[in-house]
């Protein structure tokens, strides 16, 4: 997948899913900007590995609840890296609650940050793509965006809204040649799970038809074969990448 010459946008990429995505990409020719809000360290530390590939990096703090933010950010990309191809909406929170108990500030947070934050992103990036006539968009969502969680009304909520907004902006920006798909993970191994209790990890076994947890490196690979022009011919698709356990 050749990503040379290619300049991408990946938010919450110091750590996790979006720290393999914002590597994948690099690693493939893209060059990679992520934000960060709190974690300068982490965020750096990506862009040195990115580096060391020999491709640009850049690291930029943004809060992806803040409309202004994400404008800024573009704007920042463009101004540094000289363009912008490719914007992957990864970052995300959990704030877990029965509905009954859920605060407000549990059930806004989450939706500011998983929802809206996609939707300052893509609003940034929209007119740059359309004026280009190119570009590619591609939402981390969630297999609990297609069928709920218990405890994760918020969170599922806003992954599915991911859905919803993945599908109308793919209509609305086809017409300029510009992809927008979803990938939607099942549970996948990254250093937050690894510190899961137990029994949370032997439920999602039990339903994953493969056996294992997913790595986050499985979900970048599909992510960068999205973002390429091997993938021309695809918008509007939500890709599961969860070793069965959504069946």
């Amino acid at each position: 997948m050749n990503l040379q010459g290619k300049v991408a946008i990946v938010t919450g990429g110091s750590m996790g899913i979006g720290r393999a995505i914002a590597l994948d990409l690099a690693a493939n020719g893209a060059a990679v900007a992520l934000n960060y809000r709190k974690h300068a360290d982490e965020a750096n530390a990506v862009i040195a590995e990115i580096e060391r590939t020999g491709q640009r990096g850049l690291a930029v703090r943004a809060d992806v609840a803040s409309f202004a933010d994400a404008q800024q950010m573009v704007q920042t990309v463009k101004e540094t890296l000289g363009r912008l191809d490719i914007l992957v909406c990864n970052a995300g929170i959990n704030r877990d609650g029965v509905v009954w108990k859920m605060t407000e500030e549990q059930w806004d947070e989450v939706l500011a940050i998983n929802l809206k934050g996609y939707f300052n992103y893509i609003r940034a990036a929209a007119p740059t793509f359309k004026e280009q006539a190119s570009g590619k968009i591609v939402n981390i969502t969630s297999i609990n965006g297609l069928r709920g969680k218990f405890g994760q009304s918020n969170y599922s909520a806003a992954k599915a809204g991911i859905i919803g907004l993945t599908k109308s902006v793919a209509r609305e920006l086809g017409r300029f040649n510009v992809n927008v798909n979803a990938v939607a993970p099942g549970l996948i191994e990254t250093d937050m799970m690894k510190d899961a209790p137990a029994d949370v990890k032997d439920k999602a076994l039990a339903e994953i038809v493969l056996g294992r947890l997913g790595a986050p490196e499985e979900v970048a690979h599909v992510v960068t074969f999205l973002c390429s022009d091997l993938a021309r011919h695809i918008t509007g698709e939500v890709i599961k990448v969860d070793g069965g356990q959504y069946i």
